[in-house]
């Protein structure tokens, strides 16, 4: 198996990352706006965990393949992030999950009724494993990152478009929303784990914390 580095193109293979308790998958949609989808996979139970159905729903359910599908998770409410969503839950009866005031706009987009909404601190199970919600406002007002805690290694996050390699999210030039992102990026992700944390974002390569952590005054400072 090729060694998991987290870059994967539009109409390319996934790419597939096994850690002792939890199967990540990742999958690039759209030659446009190469959209992120990953598969997390419970290797105990078999059980499987969609984060944003983004795009080119036959590629996602040969992705899912025959193993079902528990849950989707939808980062955030922006259109890209869930253009699959109905055609996935309708062929896998998922759970569709999503931060609660982002909820009411993922379903008037897209159909889809939300079955649970999420804030912070609230956990979605993948079988066996857990992850613990992180509410980050400010890309939009209920975007919100997935954490794993490898017990057996570093921690994982799941960012959607909070956090990138190079800085946060967009705020479309709104002053407000973007010190409040960026201060519950620097209070919520970098003040609360180590160097060493992964991190998997909505669109494009990985990084880790230690990687970003040096330039988080440039990002305060240059804005967005």
């Amino acid at each position: 198996m090729t060694p998991y580095d987290g870059v994967v193109t539009p109409g390319g293979p996934a790419a597939v990352r096994e850690l002792d308790r939890l199967t990540i998958g990742k999958l690039a949609v759209d030659e446009k706006m190469a959209n992120n989808v990953y598969l997390l996979r419970c290797r105990e139970t078999g059980e499987q965990v969609l984060v944003d159905a983004a795009d080119d729903a036959p590629r996602i359910l040969e992705f899912v393949g025959d193993g079902g599908l528990a849950a989707v998770v939808t980062t955030h409410q922006h259109w890209d992030h869930h253009r699959a969503l109905a055609e996935v839950v309708a062929a896998t009866g998922a759970q569709v999950v999503v931060g609660e005031p982002d909820a009411a706009a993922v379903t008037e987009q897209t159909g889809v009724p939300v079955d649970r909404t999420v804030t912070d601190g609230d956990t979605i199970g993948v079988g066996a494993s857990t992850l613990r919600v992180i509410r980050v406002t400010g890309h939009t007002p209920g975007s919100i990152v997935l954490a794993y805690d490898d017990p057996t290694g570093h921690t994982h996050l799941w960012t959607g478009d909070s956090l990138f390699p190079g800085g946060v999210g967009n705020t479309f030039g709104d002053a407000d929303a973007f010190a409040t992102l960026i201060d519950d990026v620097e209070t919520k992700i970098f003040g609360a784990y180590d160097d060493d944390t992964w991190f998997y974002p909505g669109h494009g390569a990985d990084s880790t914390l230690g990687a970003e952590r040096p330039h988080l005054r440039e990002w305060r400072d240059r804005g967005w």
